[in-house]
């Protein structure tokens, strides 16, 4: 989309049939955000548990990715197999699930985040070394010191 496709929406207004089919089309995004907002608000004025248990178990969660990346993305990758083979209607019963647990037990949804982020840290890291050691060298240029 360019910047006049998004300004003219912008201005525009998003309709609601739109935010229907946004959401019918990622309903696990959705319910994923929602979550997330949810957990935080939860987490953030401690309803249920405080911050420093979702800091901490997002901690542990980075830590078990970056340590155990194989592992970790194996149940990830089974995790969000599992989910996208459901049809839509089981997608939002556990998209619900989530957003109860991030209500009430938002520690657990940090945590899986913390997995995400440390296994994602992972990737990229070595991705970016990988980069770098495959990238071509610079030919050597003469000093400049004689021309001919």
């Amino acid at each position: 989309m360019d910047k006049d496709q998004f300004t003219k929406k912008f201005k525009e207004g998003v309709s609601v049939q739109e935010i229907e089919n946004f959401a019918r089309k990622h309903t696990t995004e959705v319910f994923t955000v929602l979550a997330l907002v949810i957990g935080s608000i939860s987490s953030a004025w401690g309803f249920f548990t405080g911050p420093k248990m979702a800091i901490f178990f997002l901690a542990i969660g980075a830590i078990l990715g970056i340590f155990f990346p194989a592992p970790v993305e194996r149940g990830l990758k089974q995790f969000y197999a599992f989910n996208y083979k459901q049809e839509k209607m089981t997608q939002m019963v556990l998209g619900i699930v989530k957003i109860v647990i991030a209500l009430f037990i938002p520690f657990i949804l940090f945590g899986f985040f913390g997995l995400l982020s440390g296994t994602s840290y992972h990737y990229y890291t070595r991705h970016a070394q990988v980069a770098e050691n495959n990238r071509p060298q610079k030919p050597n240029r003469p000093t400049g010191d004689e021309h001919d």
